[in-house]
């Protein structure tokens, strides 16, 4: 493979995926590699292999980034200019239950990930981040510019670590970071422990639903195309020092370093109860609603300041949420044949 393939890691992921298969419509060629774990059902990742290997511009290793020995060889082997970090462990709640597989993928995998950058002369990581590391702020929209030092789980905590780590290669190293505070991501292709495909998934099969904080919660669902979109324009916009940079006034969100966070949102908060009739309406069926408590790690609301991206590549996520979701729906039944 030449010096032009690009890396994305995660790439049987619902994000990398995406990402991966925007890349290879631009013209791009692809090199996925994933660990295929069972967090969800492997057959969905399966799934989104075989479409990705349609183009013939797309290549697959399955590895563990956790693998520091097999990390480095795959990085020595290809020397690549561009990676898309998207591999981790997802999910708020099993962090609680399994926080090891969280420090394993996100924490030591994250520093493989970076080891072979250092390495290898990258030009340009381009790595996963969370809205989750806003944690117990409430000032909204959440923006770049806030202290983030206050993480409501363990999840979220391994998000702001990935963010110093890479803050600290940029300035040991010379590495081009930028980091991604993703905003609840859905669309086709999606996670099944998502809200939006858990509760397509129960309306379509007369099943009950439940909504915690009695549905008084506010996320700003982000359609994954938008997502895809903004990531393909940032992987060649490499994260630069910032020249007013300063030290008794630092700015969270970049650096004297090259170094850059970015929020990725669709800074339009919407409620559960609102986002309950959304689908209802694309799947054409009532939903049977169960209120259910706060549960521990999540968090009231969020909400997209993303007027940095904006400056940054003249594009951020607006996809409307009913839009988003009759395309969800729309694969849903497709896919599953309902």
């Amino acid at each position: 493979m030449s010096r032009e393939d690009i890396l994305v890691t995660g790439a049987a992921g619902f994000i990398g995926f995406h990402v991966a298969s925007r890349l290879l419509e631009s013209g791009r060629s692809v090199l996925g590699i994933d660990n295929l774990n069972d967090y969800y059902d492997p057959a969905l990742k399966t799934a989104r292999l075989a479409s990705l290997a349609q183009h013939p511009e797309f290549r697959f290793v399955e590895l563990d980034i956790a693998d520091r020995a097999a990390t480095a060889a795959l990085f020595a082997e290809h020397r690549f200019s561009r990676v898309v970090h998207l591999a981790a462990q997802p999910g708020v709640r099993r962090s609680l239950s399994d926080p090891h597989a969280y420090v394993d993928a996100n924490i030591t995998g994250f520093l493989d990930i970076l080891e072979g950058c250092r390495h290898n002369d990258c030009g340009h990581l381009v790595y996963a981040s969370s809205s989750s590391v806003y944690g117990a702020n409430t000032g909204m929209p959440f923006s770049t510019e806030q202290n983030v030092d206050h993480p409501v789980s363990l999840y979220g905590a391994t998000k702001k670590a990935n963010e110093l780590m890479a803050h600290a290669y940029a300035h040991l190293f010379g590495i081009p970071c930028t980091g991604l505070r993703f905003f609840t991501v859905y669309g086709p292709w999606g996670r099944p422990d998502m809200a939006i495909w858990l509760f397509t998934a129960a309306i379509v099969a007369g099943k009950p639903i439940r909504l915690f904080n009695e549905g008084d919660m506010q996320r700003d669902f982000t359609y994954v195309g938008d997502v895809a979109e903004a990531i393909v324009r940032l992987i060649d916009t490499p994260a630069a020092a910032d020249p007013a940079w300063s030290s008794e006034k630092p700015d969270p969100a970049s650096g004297a370093a090259p170094w850059r966070i970015y929020n990725i949102g669709n800074h339009t908060p919407i409620d559960l109860r609102t986002l309950v009739r959304v689908i209802e309406d694309a799947v054409g069926k009532k939903a049977i609603v169960e209120l259910m408590p706060m549960q521990p790690g999540d968090v009231h609301a969020t909400y997209a300041d993303v007027e940095a991206l904006s400056a940054a590549v003249g594009f951020a996520p607006r996809t409307p949420i009913e839009v988003g979701v009759g395309h969800f729906v729309k694969w849903y039944r497709e896919h599953y044949h309902v």
